[in-house]
């Protein structure tokens, strides 16, 4: 019996120090980032930031779908 890998896509959100404040990062499978030119005052505000600049980019999502859904396809075949 062989196993199949069943890892999924994952999406990092981080806050980086920067200056006086934290740095928002989104980072997308194959080590893709994204950070915000602003800094934020609080890990948890940058963290926010790095979840809102997720969502204002669908066709990312939509991509990492499609991939994942090809995938599972070629683990069924």
């Amino acid at each position: 019996m062989t196993m199949q890998s069943t890892a999924r896509p994952t999406i990092v959100l981080s806050a980086t120090p920067k200056g006086n404040g934290y740095q928002a990062t989104v980072t997308f499978p194959g080590g893709v980032s994204m950070s915000s030119a602003e800094t934020y005052p609080t890990i948890g505000e940058a963290m926010t930031a790095a979840a809102k600049k997720l969502l204002d980019m669908p066709d990312r999502l939509i991509a990492l779908d499609r991939a994942e859904n090809q995938q599972a396809e070629l683990r069924q075949s």
